[in-house]
């Protein structure tokens, strides 16, 4: 078999309008209209290319069966979901099987290839494939309870920004907290900010984020809050605290040699934020009691540019708003510490065809989330709350985030 990756199709099995086979990923800003696929890691565009036999179907009806796909996307294109499900074996071999050497970069050469064929043989079926939602790990359980929890809380307690949440009758992508979901069979991404009333120009990365998808849970770190030099202004956008919808999509989709995979709002208009309007650098109830040129309160706005995006390896946060997330490591389904600092790049310079860089952890949050959602399903509910609400439930505590950030950056 040949080397296989993103654009390679079975004999046959080109879609006769490419452009209508990538629509529903190519929704953004240069990516409109585009009839190739975006390599994010390697910043560059792959066509469709057909190739002799049934090979892509082979390693997709592959991927279904250990666990990596269950979308069951059997269409002999090797398109975005089946790169994502790639990837997620790779990287499933080298932390699992201790593989240190393989590098999760979608790309099915002669040593993945060697890889699959031994699991084909031994008709094995990952982990992540044997828990679902409806038989989920105790770690989610006590996540989605948490979330329940807070629910009830904030609807009862809603504190000033929320109220004034409350009151608008448009929220957009954001949802008041008596809308908020907590479903077994969606998508989860819990945001725990952290410092946030601090006074700081330069924000660490120094939050977490907790993926709770198919009944697992895995937990990243970056940066819920503005870096006000990334930002380049005094009034810079907070996400405010509560659940927000959003989709797959693309992040610096104006510029082409940046255009890389992110989550954006699921409403074009964007998501509810509260800007530094008392320009303390910090996100309090303040901000909102700030009266502008007109001698009115400032008021809460929309924001569609509030994406969720890479934030290289975490030396330095690249948010000028958005929640960014690092590349350097994770916490997989068993809360054991992964390593991805040998092959996670720290900037846009190194993801590229010699450099053979990845974004790392990221890449692990985006493929899960793209081959684990349910059939149909393209979007995921976002939930960001302060750390101090992890008091809400006796499995996590006050602790709990510093503790956890602790072990993260331990590498």
């Amino acid at each position: 078999m040949a080397v296989l990756n993103l654009g390679h199709c079975d004999a046959g099995k080109i879609p006769t309008i490419r452009e209508d086979f990538l629509k529903p990923y190519h929704m953004d800003g240069l990516l409109v209209g585009k009839v190739s696929f975006r390599d994010d890691d390697r910043t560059q565009w792959r066509s469709f290319r057909e190739g002799p036999g049934t090979d892509v179907l082979r390693l997709q009806q592959f991927l279904f069966k250990a666990g990596f796909m269950p979308r069951c996307v059997f269409d002999g294109v090797f398109g975005y979901v089946t790169q994502a499900a790639v990837r997620l074996f790779q990287e499933y071999i080298r932390t699992m099987e201790g593989v240190i050497d393989m590098v999760p970069d979608g790309i099915v050469g002669s040593i993945t290839l060697s890889h699959v064929e031994r699991w084909r043989a031994e008709n094995k079926v990952s982990e992540w494939g044997s828990v679902t939602s409806n038989n989920p790990s105790d770690r989610y359980k006590e996540w989605m309870s948490l979330l329940d929890q807070a629910k009830h809380y904030y609807t009862a307690n809603p504190g000033p920004i929320l109220k004034l949440l409350n009151s608008l009758t448009n929220t957009y992508s954001s949802k008041k907290p008596s809308e908020w979901e907590f479903h077994k069979d969606q998508i989860h991404l819990i945001g725990i900010r952290r410092k946030q009333t601090q006074s700081t120009v330069k924000r660490d990365n120094d939050d977490l984020f907790v993926l709770l998808i198919n009944g697992m849970v895995f937990t990243f770190w970056g940066s819920t809050d503005a870096s006000v030099a990334m930002a380049n202004r005094g009034d810079e956008p907070f996400l405010i605290e509560g659940q927000h919808l959003y989709r797959f999509g693309w992040h610096k989709i104006s510029e082409e040699n940046k255009i890389y995979r992110a989550l954006k709002p699921a409403n074009p208009n964007g998501v509810i934020v509260v800007r530094d309007w008392d320009g303390d650098n910090a996100y309090t109830d303040n901000d909102i009691l700030v009266k502008n040129s007109y001698g009115t309160l400032q008021e809460l706005s929309v924001n569609p540019s509030i994406n969720i995006h890479w934030s290289g390896i975490g030396t330095t946060n690249f948010s000028a708003g958005c929640q960014v997330i690092a590349g350097k490591s994770y916490l997989n389904h068993k809360n054991e510490l992964q390593d991805c600092s040998n092959f996670a790049s720290s900037s846009y310079s190194g993801l590229t065809e010699s450099n053979k860089k990845t974004k790392g952890a990221y890449n692990v949050l985006t493929d899960l989330i793209l081959c684990y959602a349910p059939q149909g399903i393209n979007h995921i509910y976002y939930t960001l709350g302060r750390e101090e609400s992890l008091n809400l439930s006796a499995s996590f505590g006050g602790q709990y985030a510093l503790n956890t950030l602790n072990k993260l950056q331990s590498v």
